[in-house]
């Protein structure tokens, strides 16, 4: 094991730090997004929305509407074209009266301008009835239930041991409630879509993070073959997990192409996306740590509460984390949700793992007060091995080294443990450290490589780029499999056409991407060489790999991505104004592809993860079910004034046991654990245990 040097590297693809191939194509402006393609004759969409959490839409006077020059028609229940369930129950917009939340889609324009569309939407009048609405979560909600099956398929409930006896019997002991807002992911591309219909084929260029899912979702719906239906999202501009799945504006989009005949461009506003596009549910978190003299864990709980729609089920698995990241004879870990009146929740950038970080490495930062002891050291004295529930061993855990690497180039040692004690002029200083971690994910993936006679490669794979750098990466990937120099190869993504690929999440993009590029490249160069005597013939060489075989008959361990952060605050002793003076990351991840891409995931997940600490709350109206931070203004995200020197490192990181590239997801691995080490620097600096989120002056002041 040995510490990464980040510098020039001289090699064909992977391991070279290189910048981003779209990059000039972005800052000037050129890279098409989902509403920028030109498409002839095209019309806009404007939604209505539901000024209600609960009720039923009893009539829609559209005349006023239909009134506006430009304006070709109204959409809603009564008259929308007829659609098939396909997976998500949200996608089924404009198929009954029934409203299930606030800003729920009950109608939409269409008409020749953008202004007119909007102007048609404000003249649209609903006659409804409103209900009583359901719209607080709260741990003594009579409809809290325990799921079988939580977010990712993990089982809702788990128990190794007897916690209770050993939690009882520890002598050093911690049983703390934590609690997180709902947050909500703000992408800089709004969830948008261009449609139309051509021929009986379904074109959509989509916002999306799956052109795939996409793909499937509206084959679905509009009972169509999917070789009918063609999804394009060749450069999106973030999604955090919103854009994961298919949502309501790929739907309307499509909808209202079949119904007017002509292209449809739909752009959700800012404030749209705080009801529509789903957000990261609020989570209640009770923890209980029980600790021997010698600061060994002997029994750990997390009971997880967190809120679900009525339309659909989601639960985040916040609990997830407690399972395996330190070792213990006795635990239970167990999640209750409740459906509310209340828009749909989804995946926020490290679902379960983020929230669920905040809680648990909060508790055990408490663990070590209590017992006295330094909370590295706590860390580290109850590492394992192998997975502390399922018992397989990891392919992979350098935690213990990220630990120690991270708290000697964060100047660790010799701190002072009491809080409070640290002070330069008015300003009192903090030092906090928490873990990280995340699962190194591979799903099946297909990817298509054709030689030319010229000796050029394409390739082909259709994953989606969100800003994370995959063209970048994948064009590497592709180079270091078929032995040839960077500009030799061409990298296409971002087109359901070219085949099935997973998500842009969970992680799992290069591993999965980039196994299938391998596979592809590898092949070609073996069919090049054998057939054709190492030379291309002029009609060119295709091959086409499918890596489900090799993904399925992986070995079993517990495949994870592990990391250290270390934070140091700085609070005004008269003021409670809170400053983050400085960020240390250090993680093992694999093989890094890139570290030029690879530091800037690092370092974004970090900063929403301080964003995240200090700043991001989503505050709901529970009388109308109205999120009112539905703006940039009132929804306050990290900006350049709050970020600190952030420092990301990283350990060279060997592991044979997961894909031909020896690599980790990263895009979530950054947050998890940043938001805890604030809040542990924050107790550090001023003796005040801030148990929910985010840390506000007025809980300083109080």
């Amino acid at each position: 094991m040995s510490v990464a040097q980040v510098g020039p590297v001289r090699t064909r693809g992977i391991g070279e730090p290189m910048p981003r191939v779209e990059a000039r194509d972005k800052v000037t402006g050129h890279a098409p997004y989902a509403v920028d393609h030109p498409v002839p004759g095209a019309v806009y969409a404007w939604p209505v929305q539901a000024a209600f959490a609960k009720g039923r839409v009893t009539s829609v006077d559209t005349s006023p509407a239909l009134a506006v020059d430009g304006v070709l028609t109204v959409l809603w229940h009564a008259n929308a074209p007829r659609l098939q369930p396909a997976g998500d129950p949200g996608m089924l917009v404009l198929q009954g009266p029934e409203i299930r939340f606030h800003g729920q889609i009950v109608a939409l324009v269409v008409a020749t301008s953008l202004e007119s569309a909007r102007e048609g939407a404000d003249a649209v009048v609903v006659h409804a009835r409103i209900e009583p609405a359901d719209t607080v979560l709260r741990t003594d909600h009579p409809g809290l239930y325990h799921p079988e099956v939580v977010n990712a398929g993990y089982v809702g409930s788990t128990a190794v041991g007897d916690f209770d006896a050993g939690f009882e019997d520890a002598p050093v002991r911690v049983d703390a409630t934590y609690r997180t807002p709902a947050e909500h992911h703000n992408p800089m591309e709004p969830h948008a879509t261009t449609a139309f219909w051509e021929r009986g084929h379904l074109v959509v260029f989509d916002s999306s993070q799956s052109s795939s899912t996409v793909k499937d979702t509206l084959a679905g719906l509009f009972e169509l073959p999917p070789q009918l239906v063609r999804v394009v999202n060749e450069h999106v501009g973030g999604g955090f997990g919103s854009k994961g799945t298919a949502r309501v504006n790929a739907v309307l989009a499509a909808m209202a192409s079949r119904q007017v005949g002509r292209p449809v461009k739909l752009a959700m506003t800012r404030k749209m996306l705080f009801s529509t596009v789903g957000y990261r549910t609020p989570t209640i978190q009770r923890i209980r740590l029980g600790a021997d003299l010698d600061g060994r864990l002997v029994a750990i709980a997390h009971d997880a509460v967190s809120q679900t729609s009525k339309i659909a089920e989601f639960v985040e698995q916040s609990a997830v984390i407690s399972r395996i990241m330190y070792a213990a004879p006795n635990r239970a870990t167990s999640h209750r949700v409740v459906a509310l009146d209340v828009p749909p929740p989804i995946w926020m950038r490290a679902p379960g793992e983020s929230p669920g970080s905040f809680a648990l490495e909060s508790a055990i930062d408490e663990l070590a007060v209590a017992g006295g002891w330094d909370p590295v050291r706590l860390r580290i004295d109850n590492d394992t091995r192998t997975d502390p529930e399922e018992g397989m061993p990891f392919s992979s855990r350098h935690l213990v080294e990220c630990l120690r690497e991270g708290a000697e180039r964060f100047g660790w040692e010799g701190r002072d443990p009491r809080p409070a004690i640290r002070r330069e002029g008015q300003w009192l200083i903090g030092t906090g450290v928490a873990a990280s971690t995340f699962p190194a994910i591979t799903w099946p993936s297909t990817a298509t490589v054709r030689a030319t006679a010229d000796d050029h490669f394409d390739v082909e794979v259709n994953g989606a780029d969100i800003g994370t750098g995959a063209r970048t990466v994948l064009r590497q990937i592709a180079a270091d499999a078929l032995g040839v120099a960077l500009p030799c190869v061409e990298i296409t993504v971002g087109d359901s056409d070219i085949g099935p690929a997973p998500v842009a999440g969970g992680s799992m993009g290069t591993s999965s991407w980039g196994w299938a590029v391998t596979k592809a490249c590898r092949l070609v160069r073996e069919r090049i060489d054998r057939d054709f005597h190492g030379r291309v013939p002029s009609e060119g060489v295709a091959v086409r790999a499918d890596t489900t075989p090799e993904v399925s008959s992986r070995e079993p361990y517990a495949r994870h991505a592990f990391g250290a952060q270390f934070c140091e605050v700085r609070v005004d002793a008269y003021t409670g104004e809170i400053r983050v003076g400085r960020l240390l990351g250090m993680f093992a991840a694999g093989r890094i592809v890139n570290p030029t891409t690879a530091r800037s995931q690092l370092l974004g997940g970090m900063t929403m993860g301080l964003s995240m600490a200090l700043l991001e709350q989503s505050i709901m109206d529970s009388r109308t079910g109205d999120y009112v931070t539905d703006d940039l203004a009132s929804y306050h995200v990290a900006v350049n004034a709050d970020v600190p020197r952030i420092e990301v490192g990283w350990l060279d990181e060997d592991d044979p046991h997961l894909n031909p590239m020896g690599s980790k997801g990263i895009g979530e691995l950054g947050i998890v654990g940043t938001a805890a080490a604030v809040a542990n620097a924050v107790y550090h600096a001023t003796g005040i245990r801030v148990r929910k989120l985010p840390i506000t002056i007025a809980d300083l002041l109080q």
